[in-house]
This record gives C-alpha cells, sequence and structure tokens, in this order.
C-alpha cells in the first residue's frame, strides 16, 4: 500500500482499514513500519478534525469495497 495523507474522511476510513488489517504485525518488518506511520498520520487527522469516534461499519463496508474495485 501506498502511504499518502489522509485528508478525507474516506482516507481516514481506509487508513482505520488498514490498520485493523497489520494489527499483530512482527516487530522490525515493513508491515510493522507500514503500522506505526499510518497510526501517527491517524492521530494528526484525528487532532485536526476533532475525533470521529469509531466509524459507522456500513460506511466503512462501503469505501472499503469501493477500494477493492478501483
Amino acid at each position: 500500500m501506498t502511504i499518502k495523507p489522509i485528508r478525507t474522511q474516506e482516507d481516514y476510513h481506509m487508513a482505520l482499514i488498514r490498520i485493523k488489517y497489520l494489527e499483530g504485525s512482527a516487530n522490525n518488518t515493513p508491515e510493522a513500519d507500514e503500522l506505526e506511520v499510518l497510526n501517527i498520520l491517524l492521530e494528526h487527522y484525528e487532532r485536526e478534525n476533532a475525533p470521529m469516534g469509531m466509524p459507522d461499519p456500513l460506511d466503512s463496508i462501503k469505501i472499503f469495497n469501493k477500494y477493492l474495485n478501483d
């Protein structure tokens, strides 16, 4: 996955999905590095855009499906 800034709510949801996928990655692996960077970007986005809480599950599924089909 290419890491880019989180600028939109869709980017935010995709980052949450990717973070869930990467959770539990072994230390000192590219996946663990990606997880760390995504967490930093996510924290920054949440600070700048007010905490949003957990995403709506249906919205997340729609966004994830769109990502898979693009």
